[in-house]
């Protein structure tokens, strides 16, 4: 097949795209709403700040949790923007207590909960003798041991058909990153969203996770800076946008899925598939 110019990305991919009432009636709590600061004039978002906004434009009413006060606010008025009904909640789920605190802060506000998206995540150490013990466990602490403790918090106050969904990395699915603990945590997602599903089939409800490839965020662009070749193979020729991993959730929310659970959704642009 020949290769052509890249043409204009779809009103999907840029976050301009109308919302089609996918998730009418939900009531979602998203994990990690807020985005990274960024010196830049204008700046992409975050990949949860476009599933918090996503979710509300698709018709949610939704809960945006962050450890940064202003960048969950943030998140909340954008939606408010459009129109929609959103509440800024601080959580900084490193804390297992306010793990437990998140989900019921969200029930009350929400009066219930049909979804959870938890996008969180942290990398510390480089390579196997460069990493501590210290920087190990504080890795799992906030890749894994949070979104354990906020599904297990969110399972008994689920409505039936709701949806968890876990955000992972193309990093859990080969070594790349350099930073073991990081994709040695995003790979244990998977394990947590079987049991997870296991334990929600009973009520209808299902739990899947999402693994994105390289995203053109806020931190992935200071990734790129540091490893100016990191994307420079994709099969596609570009980076996702953080509005295509918002697609891939708000599907995993949506009734669209009805019959997925324990599964992983690949977002990658065929890094991870295609030679």
């Amino acid at each position: 097949m020949d290769v052509v110019d890249e043409p204009e990305l779809p009103a999907e991919a840029l976050g301009t795209a109308p919302g089609r009432g996918r998730l009418t009636g939900r009531r979602v709590l998203v994990v990690g709403a807020g985005t990274r600061h960024s010196e830049e004039p204008d700046p992409p978002p975050g990949n949860g700040r476009a599933i918090a906004v996503l979710a509300a434009r698709e018709g949610a009413r939704v809960v945006c949790a962050d450890r940064d006060e202003d960048a969950a606010a943030q998140t909340a008025a954008l939606i408010a923007a459009e129109g929609g009904d959103a509440v800024a909640v601080v959580a900084d789920v490193s804390d297992p207590a306010q793990c437990e605190t998140v989900v019921a802060d969200s029930v009350t506000a929400l009066g219930g909960l049909d979804g959870v998206v938890l996008n969180v995540g942290i990398a510390l150490g480089r390579g196997l003798t460069g990493t501590t013990a210290r920087e190990w466990d504080v890795t799992f602490a906030v890749n894994v041991r949070a979104h354990f403790l906020v599904a297990a918090a969110a399972l008994p106050v689920l409505a039936p058909r709701s949806s968890i969904v876990f955000v992972s990395s193309a990093a859990s699915l080969r070594a790349g990153t350099g930073v073991p603990s990081y994709d040695s945590s995003k790979a244990a997602l998977l394990g947590l969203a079987r049991q997870t599903a296991r334990e929600l089939a009973p009520n209808r409800s299902r739990a899947n996770v999402i693994v994105p490839g390289y995203v053109d965020t806020p931190m992935g662009r200071m990734a790129s800076q540091a490893n100016p070749n990191r994307a420079r193979r994709l099969p596609l020729g570009r980076q996702a946008t953080p509005w295509e991993v918002a697609y891939g959730a708000i599907w995993l929310l949506s009734n669209e899925s009805s019959y997925m659970t324990g599964q992983s959704l690949v977002l990658d642009g065929g890094t991870t598939g295609l030679p």
